[in-house]
């Protein structure tokens, strides 16, 4: 069974680099590049995950977290939130919106974020 993954994120370069990992880890991924448009991908795609940015054109990373997690078609859906904010205020208002994980975008980025979908069993 091959799992999907919906990665919303506004940065053209690190949507490629997550995709390109995920993909290499034999899962499909569809990319959205703001939070209108994650929102309406999550609720017409059904995604297996989603790997939001906190940072997004239009409504932010929180606010498109708590409106899945508000929303019966969506609330299942685990929640990796991707940022550049690496201090424990702004993980714990990620965790607080219904994310499952919050990792910072750093060099070991991709990596975390591989483990905490392992952790999901989706690979």
């Amino acid at each position: 069974m091959t799992y999907r993954i919906l990665v919303v994120e506004d940065s053209r370069t690190q949507a490629m680099r997550i995709q390109l990992e995920l993909r290499r880890h034999g899962l499909e991924v569809e990319v959205a590049n703001t939070g209108p448009n994650g929102l309406q991908a999550a609720r017409n795609q059904h995604p297996d995950a989603v790997v939001l940015d906190v940072d997004l054109p239009e409504l932010d990373g929180y606010a498109v977290c708590r409106a899945l997690k508000e929303d019966p078609q969506t609330s299942h859906i685990p929640i990796v939130m991707l940022t550049r904010y690496d201090d424990a205020k702004n993980a714990l208002a990620g965790l607080e919106t219904g994310a499952i994980d919050y990792i910072p975008k750093d060099s070991y980025a991709e990596h975390n974020l591989i483990e905490s979908l392992r952790q999901l069993g989706l690979l």
